[in-house]
């Protein structure tokens, strides 16, 4: 049987996708997450015309997850602890289009659960601002060039991973405790 058949896929941009990809490669039920660029009208972008704005492309993480293992839902209960999801084209000292904070969706179900998550945010008052995410139809996605991939597995040590990346590892790890992989 064919493994990836039952994975369902979901896109979502919340800052540096080197955040979103640490975070989600640690989230059990999650099959693979790859950094890349969505959102934008320049085909086949580069990291340098992401970033400087040029292309209209987000930063944002493919993730291939079991649905029978973690709903969307969940995903997205991950996604809204981890980055700050009220400041238009902003994380932190990260500003630009390509940097905000969009949920890509590919299916009307995914538009759906997104929108129903937000709003119950919103009334909650989780969040001390409104969310401001877009949420919006996936278009093509263009993975990022492989020095991105697995970036924090990778430099874990780079002062950008110990001061930005490392600290939502550890917030995620904190906060689901119960959804970490083992061995990660």
């Amino acid at each position: 049987m064919d493994t990836q058949s039952k994975h369902e896929i979901a896109i979502l941009g919340g800052g540096c996708f080197w955040c979103l990809e640490a975070v989600f490669d640690r989230l059990d039920g999650v099959a693979s997450v790859e950094s890349g660029y969505c959102g934008g009208s320049t085909e086949r972008p580069t990291y340098r015309q992401v970033c400087d704005g040029d292309s209209g492309h987000a930063e944002v993480v493919r993730i291939a997850f079991d649905p029978a293992r973690i709903s969307f839902r969940e995903l997205l209960e991950v996604f809204y602890a981890i980055h700050d999801p009220t400041t238009r084209n902003r994380q932190g000292n990260d500003v630009g289009t390509q940097y905000r904070s969009a949920i890509f969706w590919t299916t009307p179900e995914q538009r759906d659960t997104a929108k129903a998550v937000i709003a119950e945010l919103d009334a909650a008052g989780e969040f001390s601002r409104p969310i401001v995410t877009e949420v919006s139809a996936a278009q093509k996605f263009w993975v990022a060039e492989d020095y991105h991939q697995e970036y924090y597995d990778h430099n874990a040590y780079q002062p950008y991973c110990q001061v930005v990346v490392g600290p939502k590892v550890d917030k995620f790890r904190q906060k689901f405790a119960q959804r970490v992989k083992a061995g990660r």
